[in-house]
Order: C-alpha cells, then structure tokens, then sequence
C-alpha cells in the first residue's frame, strides 16, 4: 500500500497539534511553517479532519485548530481511514495493476492479508506514540 503525501502530511500535522497541549489552538500557516507542508494543501487536510471529529478549529484572531481527543486516543489508523475511501480503492491500492490478470483473483486474498497486517500497526499506533518517539 502506497502511503500517500496526504497521509503523511495529516499525520505531521495531528502530530504537530499534538505538541500543543491544552486547547490552545495552532494557526495553519503556524503548522506549514513548521511542518514544511504546502500551506493549501495542509488547509484542504485539516476541513476534512475537522469533519472527522479528529480535529477542531475555532474561527477569528486567536482560533486555529486543535485536537478533539487526547494523542492517546487518535490512532494513525483512524486518520488513514478517515482520509481513503477503505473499501477496495484502498485495499488495493498500489498491489494491484489496473489491468486485469487471469489470477487477479488468486492473489487478492494474500493482498488483503497484507493490507491487514499494516492496519493492525497503525490501529495500535497512537498519536501519542509517534510524540514521544520524537523526543
């Protein structure tokens, strides 16, 4: 499974709100900066996971974004699931050539076994996991 620039960009950018404990909140041009994330982009990243509830935002002077829940209640598995569509586009993703195979389907089961095993890291992978590796 490919893991995509919007997927790791979303996970810089929790782990980045993850540094701010508290409710204060972190401006997204605060987060590009300091992430090196392309400000418009990180800005499409945050709506989308302010609609998950991972996030929230506040409007005005002072607002910005923040966490919803604690670091050790986000895994990475629920931002790479919020992101991807986790039906089959996901599933295959980067294993499987669009073009058709006589033994496409011989294979799938061992693919869906791969995609497994990578879920079960990031659904045991905390936000606040990847805070303290940084430290």
């Amino acid at each position: 499974m490919r893991v995509t620039k919007k997927n790791q960009y979303a996970l810089i950018a929790v782990l980045e709100l993850a540094k701010n404990r508290g409710n204060e909140t972190k401006k997204i041009s605060e987060i590009a900066r300091a992430q090196a994330i392309p400000f418009s982009f990180l800005e499409v990243i945050l709506c989308q996971l302010k609609r998950s509830g991972l996030i929230k935002s506040k409007r005005g002077y002072k607002g910005g974004y923040r966490l919803a829940r604690d670091p050790k209640k986000i895994t990475v598995g629920d931002i790479i699931r919020y992101l991807n569509d986790t039906s089959h586009e996901l599933k295959f993703a980067g294993l499987v050539s669009e073009d058709s195979f006589p033994s496409q389907y011989a294979v799938m089961p061992m693919w869906n076994k791969v995609i497994e095993s990578i879920f079960k890291i990031y659904d045991t992978t905390t936000i606040q996991d990847l805070l303290d590796n940084e430290y």
